[in-house]
């Protein structure tokens, strides 16, 4: 919808015009605006379409003034140039920016230290919470030693000990793109993983490992990649993954590369070999051949995500673990095993 813009006669739409429209209380928007849980997904539903309709807009400021509180939320992200963290974090900040908070980020890369300045640079802004999204081992150890007083949230696929955890499953994702080619017959399925510093990448190792070893299957050493399709294209090229018949990549950038380079040796995919990514990537649907993926709802992740930053800041009681549940997009890169 247009925006609307001031105008002589005109006023800004208030939370009791988004209440008509909606045909509901104002309290009930203030309660959808505030993230409370306890909120029929039909009647938020139609809050948030109101919201749109009107063109509400709430007023942060005015709101920050009048309660004393910032209405901020502070974000740590690692690894701020992959899919799957950029997504998480602007699925959180469509979703903050709904209900009157903003979002500060702050992204770190490989130095331990960026992490450790990272966070005081959010607490000397005065967020009310902490999010931290695909969080690496020393960017928990950092927030182990350092206590911050602030509600946190961690972005992670499993559970942590004292913190508020929740994510996609990523040891379902990965079960369920393995049992894929099981099903297709594939007895040798090889695992092209994240660095195994990431949480994320550990927990799809694990997935891969449990369904070969549900189904009786041998699991062969995992071969590591960097997420980048560069270093996929490498190992395919130095025949690194050879031997098997189909291969989970631990995103779609390296399963990108992999079938590059696999390409270039003369190995078909997926007559030859069969390739599955993870992460469903907006592009993977026009790789050649378009890619069989799993997809994480990231805007589901960001919803959730900010309903428990809002309820640990107003002290209501916060599930210690929750994970969405992946699905799998079969597309045109799997297939059974050559004969």
């Amino acid at each position: 919808m247009p925006e609307q813009t001031a105008r002589p006669g005109w006023q800004r739409p208030s939370i009791y015009d988004v209440a008509k429209s909606a045909g509901v209380s104002h309290m009930t928007v203030s309660r959808v605006l505030n993230g409370h849980s306890n909120i029929r997904e039909s009647t938020r539903d139609r809050v948030l379409k109101a919201i749109e309709e009107t063109n509400y807009t709430r007023n942060s400021i005015a709101r920050a003034l009048a309660t004393r509180r910032a209405m901020r939320i502070g974000v740590l992200v690692d690894g701020p140039l992959q899919y799957g963290p950029n997504s998480t974090l602007r699925a959180l900040e469509g979703a903050a920016r709904t209900v009157g908070y903003t979002v500060s980020a702050v992204t770190v890369d490989d130095d331990p230290s960026e992490a450790d300045a990272g966070v005081a640079e959010l607490v000397m802004q005065g967020v009310e919470a902490l999010c931290v999204i695909a969080p690496r081992q020393s960017s928990l150890d950092l927030l182990r030693r350092r206590s911050t007083g602030l509600p946190t949230v961690i972005i992670k696929a499993e559970p942590e000990s004292g913190m508020h955890t929740l994510a996609v499953d990523q040891r379902a994702g990965a079960e369920i793109a393995v049992q894929h080619l099981i099903d297709l017959g594939h007895r040798s399925v090889g695992h092209l993983a994240g660095p195994l510093d990431w949480y994320d990448a550990r927990e799809r190792q694990q997935g891969w490992h449990d369904a070969l070893e549900q189904a009786g299957l041998p699991a062969p050493e995992p071969v590591v990649g960097d997420w980048t399709s560069d270093r996929g294209h490498a190992l395919a090229r130095a025949g690194a993954l050879d031997g098997v018949t189909a291969v989970l990549a631990g995103n779609d950038q390296m399963a990108l590369g992999l079938v590059h380079g696999l390409t270039e040796r003369g190995v078909r995919v997926p007559e030859d070999v069969s390739v599955v990514g993870f992460d469903d990537v907006p592009d993977a649907r026009h790789f050649l051949p378009p890619l069989t993926t799993v997809r994480q709802d990231f805007a589901a992740l960001g919803e959730l995500t900010l309903r428990r930053i809002i309820m640990a800041i107003e002290d209501e009681d916060v599930a210690q673990h929750e994970v969405i549940q992946p699905r799998l997009v079969v597309r045109s890169s799997t297939a059974p095993p050559p004969a």
